[in-house]
């Protein structure tokens, strides 16, 4: 039995357009006050991706206070971040100095690939500063870096209340560890209890798509980055540490590490000019390594970290962390999936009715109309 659509009396008006106002003059507050919430925000996103983490050894330590749990957490999560650099950033490093070497060496010198024409090198020359690309990844231009930084440490009040917001991110990661369940009741308890019901549910629509995007899709991307990071190695790509991590952290889009071919194939361009290898070998071996971690993610890695739900299609995650992005800036990109989430929950709450998702008599419904526009389109 279907109710009936409620009419649009002056007072619901003058309610929706009270709502829109508010809506609007809590974006322009967020807006204005960006740049301090994003330490805020920031350390809301770590206390909530290491919430898990600190649910365990709170387990396995077998007490009920938070102190000790978040202490070890913390002290891992350091520990790790340590030792991966210390294992890691030699090798780094060197490859960044040896890609250097082979931007110069394409920069300066003519190039011969089979069934690529010269006007391309040409184009990729012209379009592409390889000396101010192989300069960045010297030792010497990380001193100018930080030399002008600490200039302008000295000399400007702004950077240094910049460095000291950044420096609260780690008191608010602490705070917000300690009190995070607190915190969330808190939340609950602010709702009136004749909207709980609603509230709740949309908020268990929120913490479903929050899970699978910030906890599922992270440690999908975080193996995915690895994965390839090991597959470049095995084919001798210059930078495969770095490339391999930045393809994982594309990967938090889901699909959107197929943008990552392009730098792909330009330093496979630029290792074949340096080396023995051929460019159409170097580049097959980097393709293959594409189709199988890209067949490691899809048949192993997602449905077993993700499950069968996952969450908001990857074409909406895309499009709201590029419009809210815009809209607030870094801000945007961190509460891009809640509010978009919140978004499309009210939509269906609210406006369509639909509370449990669609039911097997509508998904029908939808298919014989589909099927009729397709067969009849006039």
């Amino acid at each position: 039995m279907t109710s009936e659509p409620r009419p649009y009396t002056f007072d619901r008006v003058v309610r929706l357009v009270i709502s829109t106002l508010g809506i609007l003059a809590a974006l322009w507050l967020v807006n204005t006050l960006r740049d301090v919430l994003l330490p805020f925000l920031v350390a809301w996103l770590i206390a909530y991706l290491l919430e898990p983490f600190v649910q365990y050894n709170r387990r396995l330590l077998r007490v009920r206070k938070r102190y000790l749990p978040i202490f070890v957490t913390l002290f891992e999560t350091v520990l790790l971040l340590v030792a991966l650099g210390v294992v890691f950033m030699p090798d780094i490093a060197d490859e960044m100095r040896q890609t250097a070497v082979l931007f110069n060496n394409y920069a300066s010198q003519a190039a011969t690939i089979p069934f690529i024409p010269e006007s391309v090198h040409d184009f990729l020359r012209s379009e592409i500063n390889f000396r101010e690309i192989a300069s960045h990844l010297t030792r010497q231009d990380w001193r100018v870096i930080f030399d002008g930084a600490a200039d302008l440490l000295s000399g400007g009040f702004s950077l240094v209340m910049v460095v000291f917001n950044w420096f609260l991110v780690l008191l608010y990661v602490v705070f917000i560890m300690l009190d995070y369940e607190r915190l969330l009741r808190g939340f609950r308890r602010m709702v009136p209890p004749k909207h709980r019901e609603r509230v709740f549910a949309i908020g268990s629509d929120i913490k479903q798509s929050m899970n699978h995007y910030f906890r599922g899709q992270a440690l999908v991307a975080f193996c995915v980055g690895v994965l390839f990071s090991i597959g470049f190695t095995i084919v001798g790509l210059p930078l495969a540490i770095v490339l391999g991590m930045f393809i994982g952290l594309l990967n938090m889009v889901p699909y959107l590490q197929l943008i990552s071919i392009v730098p792909t194939t330009l330093l496979c361009v630029v290792y074949s000019m340096d080396s023995k290898v051929e460019f159409w070998n170097i580049w097959g071996a980097c393709i293959v390594v594409y189709i199988v971690v890209q067949c490691i993610q899809d048949l192993i890695l997602t449905p077993r970290i993700m499950g069968k739900a996952m969450g908001l299609n990857p074409a909406i995650i895309l499009l709201s962390i590029s419009v809210w992005g815009t809209l607030l800036g870094f801000v945007g990109f961190i509460i891009a999936l809640p509010l978009t989430t919140l978004l499309l929950a009210y939509y269906d709450q609210y406006i369509t009715h639909r509370e449990d998702g669609e039911s097997p008599e509508e998904h029908e419904q939808d298919e014989h109309a589909l099927r009729d526009i397709i067969e009849n389109p006039k």
